[in-house]
């Protein structure tokens, strides 16, 4: 694990001195990526640089060190990640004949050797792993960027000022001294409905993010242009997703589980190889505990877990987490989070993330990967169940909801939200108390809020997940650019069930954007390695192949992941409602952080970001008066405040 940077200076007037010590300074602001050594390399005939920070996981010898060269010496490269099964292509390029004086026995020589003998692309379909690296061909003079399949690792590029820049992080690139960082207002935008920036857009003007499971080559007449070339897939989700669906899996429910228990208890067996100490998250529930079963099988020794607690019983999983550790008989310790230790990571959230971020749960994945890494280097996590099995709530709340209003014409749904809001929500809650649903008019509220949008899948599934609904009325005159949700892609043929439509869509925007970019920044802040075996590529075509009653039965998600949980953990501790990893927001907002909250809304400021400071200021009270809980938009704005005030204090 580790980081990368670099930039191609199209000009070509600088020497290759000054082209290492600006790669350099870059490298610097990606230190905690990698902490262990680091290395730069340039060629001033291209105004070419590549920086590199290591976080030594695999051959801990010089041997591992990057930049590196191929044995070819046409290709130099700067690598994020781990490929798992090097081993095994290592013994698929000998046999095919390939002979290179091997200098070790890390993954990023054998990557090199790959792409020397197959080429790029088919290089990329056959590692299995998490990545992203930058490329250099001397002999076509081009630059190629690419990432993993399923976006574990970031990699954004883009032209600022006149130059062609690229890193694991954007706050890389503003490092170096020409790079402009001038806010993106669409960009902006996009972050007050999602709550992250989705890819490939980027907050900062000229920059992007390459998409899961893509490739670019930059060539010699785009750097003379200053064009953006185009990224292509080696592999892309819609198509994945159609062939799973004309080939669906046709065995018994048991041949299923049998079959899922074999590629992960594989995916697992490959993410537990490391040169340095290793353990891993477990929250508890079903996916890490899986995780963590499979880690424990497979190890002799005691595997090494790691949770987090919460004062408020509604959000606390520690109790859980410390039964399954018990039944496994994991070395395992677990911390308690207050609100004082939220908003002490508070001000580091803008230095963990690079763009604003608005998961309120970046601060305990921040805080349990501190306490991971007092004692280990890399740590599992059970990320990904939800998206590839059909286990989020809004899954089924969106399902009956399209099964009741959805396809009408955009008329029709407007008038029925304005009807909902016709009462306010405390009416409804009175009403409710009475026959024992007491937050009713909060429900009838956000189904108010989302029913405009009910009039196709992929908008339905935009308005349900979205912070802010109204942006004209939030950030007025600002025009949301395409995104997946709306238009850049279409929804894979054959996907015709709410639910389903909405776990494609989670695995495309939602899971890569926040919850793995939430992961990468709060492990590699730390200087800690985050593995995810459920997000192995083959786990992931395999979910897809399963019929849907396979992963959602009666409105539950995760029915075969539960089911294989029960072979390794009783039910009796398993079975209980699901919680997630959410932190008591609302109440914190309302006591311990409602002083440092309050000093970020002030008018002033929320002008000065172009939004509507009347409207948040009333969504700020409503909250503060217990009439509807709003802790989600005024945690993205002041996410975004935040993100705004260190800019300035780094200006």
């Amino acid at each position: 694990m580790c980081g990368l940077a670099g930039f191609i200076d199209p000009k070509q007037t600088q020497s290759d001195a000054s082209l290492r010590q600006q790669v350099a300074v870059m490298n610097e602001a990606i230190l905690a990526r990698g902490p262990d050594s680091a290395g730069e390399w340039s060629d001033a005939s291209y105004g070419v640089a590549l920086g590199h920070r290591r976080l030594a996981i695999m051959d801990l010898s010089p041997a591992g060190e990057q930049p590196m060269h191929s044995h070819c010496g046409r290709y130099v490269m700067v690598f994020n990640g781990e490929v798992y099964n090097h081993h095994i292509l290592r013994a698929q390029l000998v046999a095919e004949g390939v002979s290179v004086p091997w200098r070790g026995h890390s993954d990023t020589e054998v990557m090199l050797t790959a792409i020397a003998h197959w080429g790029v692309e088919y290089a990329l379909t056959q590692f299995n792993g998490m990545f992203a690296f930058a490329l250099w061909d001397r002999k076509q003079e081009s630059l190629t960027l690419a990432r993993d399949r399923m976006g574990e690792k970031p990699l954004s590029y883009g032209w600022v000022n006149g130059i062609f820049f690229f890193a694991s992080t954007l706050d890389a690139c503003r490092a170096h001294p020409q790079f402009v960082a001038e806010i993106d207002a669409q960009a902006q935008a996009l972050y007050l409905r999602h709550g992250y920036v989705p890819a490939p857009y980027s907050i900062f003007r000229g920059m992007h993010k390459l998409l899961p499971g893509q490739y670019l080559t930059l060539a010699q007449h785009e750097l003379r242009d200053v064009q953006l070339p185009l990224a292509q897939y080696y592999w892309q989700p819609r198509s994945v997703v159609e062939q799973a669906l004309r080939h669906p899996f046709q065995g018994s429910e048991q041949e299923a589980m049998d079959q899922l228990d074999a590629l992960l208890k594989d995916a697992v067996a490959l993410r537990m190889e490391a040169d340095v100490p290793l353990g891993a998250f477990l929250s508890g529930g079903f996916d890490s505990s899986l995780v963590v079963a499979l880690m424990q099988q497979a190890s002799p020794q005691q595997v090494n877990s790691f949770s987090i607690g919460f004062d408020d019983a509604q959000f606390n999983e520690s109790e859980h987490a410390r039964a399954v550790a018990k039944h496994l008989q994991t070395a395992h310790t677990e911390l308690f989070v207050t609100a004082q230790d939220a908003l002490n990571v508070i001000g580091q959230l803008t230095r963990i993330y690079d763009e604003p971020f608005a998961d309120s749960s970046a601060m305990p994945t921040y805080l349990v990967s501190q306490l991971t890494r007092q004692s280990v280097t890399v740590a599992l996590s059970g990320d990904g169940g939800d998206e590839l099995f059909g286990g989020y709530g809004h899954y089924t709340t969106g399902e009956r909801l399209w099964s009741v209003v959805g396809g009408n014409l955009p008329s029709m749904l407007s008038l029925g939200s304005k009807a909902l809001h016709t009462l306010p929500p405390t009416i409804f809650n009175r009403v409710g108390g009475v026959f024992g649903k007491a937050n009713l008019g909060d429900q009838l509220s956000k189904i108010a809020d989302v029913l405009p949008y009910f009039d196709t899948h992929a908008n339905a599934y935009r308005g349900l997940v979205s912070h802010w609904r109204d942006l004209q009325a939030l950030m007025p005159g600002v025009q949301e650019p395409l995104t997946l949700l709306t238009g850049l892609e279409a929804i894979p043929d054959g996907l015709v069930e709410m639910d389903e439509i909405m776990q494609y869509l989670d695995m495309r925007t939602y899971m890569s954007d926040d919850i793995l970019t939430k992961v990468d920044r709060a492990s590699m802040a730390v200087s800690l390695e985050g593995r995810i075996p459920l997000l192995d590529h083959r786990v992931a075509e395999f979910a897809w192949r399963l019929p849907r009653h396979f992963k959602r039965r009666d409105g539950v998600g995760k029915w075969l992941l539960k089911e294989l949980t029960y072979r390794y953990i009783p039910k009796s501790i398993m079975d209980r409602p699901k919680q997630g990893f959410a932190v008591p927001l609302a109440q914190w907002l309302r006591g311990e952080l409602r002083d440092w909250a309050e000093s970020l809304l002030t008018v002033e400021r929320l002008e000065a970001l172009g939004l509507n400071a009347v409207l948040v200021r009333q969504t700020w009270q409503a909250h503060l008066s217990g009439s509807r809980d709003f802790k989600t938009p005024l945690w993205t704005v002041l996410m975004l405040l935040n993100f705004h005030q260190s800019l300035s204090s780094q200006a």
